[in-house]
């Protein structure tokens, strides 16, 4: 079963591993990342971050095993790099991360274009409009590096990106 949705810029690290995983029981990490399951030096490194048993699976990997992890007794936590991937990954595609309606967002660094929410968190008007789809269909859009440092949800920003 999924038991927690995360989105981070930096996939799999020790802030997930040591700190979110003591907020929510955790056996495994499963990130949906083409690029970093396609490279084998990313693959490596995201698995050597942890004890805790890592998948790193393309969108078209998870798809073959998305049902096995919904329906597993183990808690996995659900990665994706960018906003947008998760909106791809529940709204295009349909995979919902079961009862968990809290989508966690953590480190998105600056970069061209962004508009700043928080410290660490930036988003691009396309990663903004991922977040209100998300919102939109009920899930809770929530920033937060780790739980100490919480901003808040999506309705205290959504207005920086248009939406009213």
């Amino acid at each position: 079963m999924i038991s927690f949705v995360r989105v981070d810029d930096r996939i799999i690290h020790g802030q997930i591993v040591t700190r979110w995983a003591k907020e929510f029981p955790c056996d495994g990490v499963v990130a949906i990342n083409d690029r970093a399951a396609t490279t084998p030096v990313l693959k490596q490194s995201f698995t050597a971050s942890t004890d805790k048993k890592v998948f790193i699976w393309t969108f078209d990997e998870f798809k073959d095993r998305y049902q096995k992890v919904l329906t597993s007794d183990k808690n996995y936590f659900l990665i994706t790099k960018t906003p947008t991937d998760m909106a791809k990954l529940i709204l295009d595609l349909g995979y919902t991360p079961g009862d968990v309606k809290r989508i966690v967002i953590g480190p998105c660094n600056d970069r061209p274009g962004t508009i700043k929410i928080g410290m660490n968190q930036s988003l691009t008007q396309e990663e903004g409009e991922a977040c209100e789809r998300l919102y939109q269909a009920g899930y809770d859009v929530y920033f937060a590096l780790i739980e100490d440092t919480a901003i808040g949800s999506w309705p205290k920003f959504r207005s920086k990106f248009g939406f009213k």
